[in-house]
């Protein structure tokens, strides 16, 4: 597929670095995306999490379950804050408390590149509408209006959740990373995944119609799964 023409044109001489994420919350109409800055909803989150009584929220992520508030208070505020990472709360509009978090993270600025990733939702935003609604405002900050020219998602090979999503909104397979990690004594291969901001302005609309209350019935029920509909954008513009 040829490049887009203003691509073409002007061979990126004109491009800049990206910045990095900024200080202000996402809004939409189920969901706040907060970044975090102290710790004041960490108490919120916690309670979140521990919904998980089985702990298999941690189970692909680098650390947890926790057995205690204070190890989780300790564990959150030496990652939340990292540096070079914009971690968010989600808090659902229906709660106003934080129900879980996701980060950008890895930011190339001169290449325009960056990763969305550490996501863990409690039990009770996964698989939500207000969920998937705060991984939409994430990628269109990202590609939209920050500028990225390309959003990642990475996630162990085994775990097929994080890869159903990806591909439910819109990210398109593109390797496998072998050996590429050791997580909790275990080899962790990595599936790579991307949107480009060519691929955006068609899944935009994608997000937007399903995210429409329209789009589901009087149970709560999708008219048509959100994979469909990024699908069909993905497939419009190869």
């Amino acid at each position: 597929m040829s490049a887009p023409a203003s691509e073409a044109e002007s061979g990126l001489a004109a491009f800049e670095p990206r910045d990095l994420p900024g200080a202000e919350p996402l809004e939409g109409r189920l969901v706040t995306v907060e970044p975090i800055f102290d710790d004041r909803r960490f108490g919120e989150l916690f309670g979140a999490f521990r919904a998980d009584e089985a702990g298999t929220i941690w189970r692909w992520l680098s650390a947890g379950p926790f057995s205690s508030e204070a190890d989780f208070l300790t564990y959150a505020s030496e990652v939340y804050f990292r540096d070079a990472h914009r971690f968010y709360h989600f808090i659902p509009k229906a709660t106003g408390q934080s129900a879980g978090v996701a980060a950008l993270f890895r930011a190339d600025r001169p290449n325009g590149v960056i990763e969305v990733g550490h996501i863990c939702f409690g039990p009770s935003l996964q698989r939500t509408p207000a969920a998937t609604e705060g991984l939409f405002l994430i990628a269109r900050y990202a590609l939209g209006a920050l500028g990225y020219r390309r959003l990642e998602w990475k996630c162990d090979n085994e775990n097929e959740p994080s890869k159903r999503a990806a591909e439910r909104l819109g990210f398109r397979y593109e390797g496998l990373f072998r050996q590429h990690m050791v997580v909790k004594g275990r080899n962790r291969n990595t599936a790579w995944y991307s949107i480009l901001d060519r691929e955006w302005p068609a899944l935009e609309p994608a997000f937007e119609r399903w995210l429409d209350p329209a789009s589901f019935d009087s149970a709560g029920r999708q008219r048509r799964p959100l994979g469909d509909l990024t699908a069909e954008a993905l497939a419009a513009i190869r």
